[in-house]
């Protein structure tokens, strides 16, 4: 029985809990810093389980103890975006918040492996990895997938297939700077070229760069939490499933791409221990040009974090 861990009861960590239960991945742990919120929603989530048909079991507690022994963690701790704000916006709340988690993970869940899910997700997935020393198989984001997943549907939704028939590429940062590959984008094994035109591209791919800062604007308070919180349960399948899964996700680099001590979304196999290889595509250079400076906007947040402490206790 696999244990699974969601630090934050926001609208994504519960909506993530929700999708765990249905899927009955093992024990479910709910943690939040406010008292009552995530017993609240456990309690919830459970009691509609006789309707839905699942057996799970959710815990919902302020307590760190709880994640004892948990094979995965899921950090979506954090304050969301709210119009107008940046991801970048979110660094120095977010920062301080994550340091935290990241003591108790070290303390209750040395052997887990750690999916961040917190903005701005690359910075902070870098920071997660620093913080608590783990192996960087054991640590990643969850960006590159729903960018992935998001550029998918606009492609459907222009051409009007089935979404189940597109294969979207994202790689680089979650954020402004992402870059969409078309050339690795097909449907049914298609090229997108033969359905779009490369006007359409470059409108979709400028949509899918936009697309979470587009929901905020609808929402007015909150952001997305339906999308990133299936592709956060695709991450948990393809690793307690160890299915080897190739998908999107912001990972420690070391020469891959070119970069160094850095993290961000880049094609992987994903497995029951991690990351199992980071895949290195052919790139246009233009798409080079592109990731390149979709690093250096992740390297100006990294220079921002105070991580010097943590880099030399594990030294990394």
């Amino acid at each position: 029985m696999k244990k699974v861990s969601v630090i934050g009861a926001g609208n994504v960590g519960a909506s993530t809990v929700q999708r765990l239960a249905e899927r009955e991945v093992g024990d479910i742990v709910m943690l939040d810093i406010v008292p009552g919120l995530p017993q609240g929603k456990a309690l919830d989530i459970m009691q509609a389980a006789p309707l839905m048909g699942y057996d799970s079991n959710i815990k919902g507690t302020n307590d760190y103890v709880d994640i004892e022994g948990s094979d995965i963690v899921i950090i979506t701790a954090g304050i969301a975006r709210k119009p107008g704000m940046t991801r970048e916006d979110l660094l120095k709340i977010n920062g301080k918040i994550i340091k935290e988690v990241c003591d108790n993970i070290r303390l209750y869940a040395p052997k887990s492996i750690i999916i961040t899910v917190t903005n701005p997700l690359d910075i902070i997935t870098y920071e997660v990895y620093h913080c608590t020393g783990f192996d960087k198989k054991r640590v990643f984001g969850m960006s590159g997938l729903l960018d992935s997943s998001r550029f998918a549907y606009f492609i459907a939704q222009e051409i009007g297939c089935s979404v189940k028939d597109i294969d979207a590429m994202v790689l680089g940062g979650h954020g402004d700077s992402m870059v969409p590959l078309p050339q690795y984008t097909t449907v049914s094994g298609i090229p997108i070229s033969e359905f779009l035109s490369q006007e359409t591209v470059d409108r979709i791919v400028r949509r899918t760069i936009d697309a979470g800062a587009e929901i905020v604007n609808l929402l007015k308070e909150g952001s997305a939490f339906y999308a990133p919180s299936a592709a956060i349960v695709s991450m948990v399948d393809a690793i307690i499933n160890d299915s080897g899964r190739v998908l999107p996700a912001s990972v420690y680099l070391e020469g891959e791409y070119g970069f160094h001590d850095i993290c961000m979304g880049v094609p992987v196999k994903l497995g029951k221990n991690g990351i199992e290889k980071v895949i290195e595509l052919k790139l246009k250079q233009e798409q080079l040009i592109a990731l390149s400076k979709s690093e250096k906007s992740i390297r100006s947040g990294i220079e921002k974090l105070n991580l010097d402490i943590y880099k030399k206790a594990f030294l990394v």
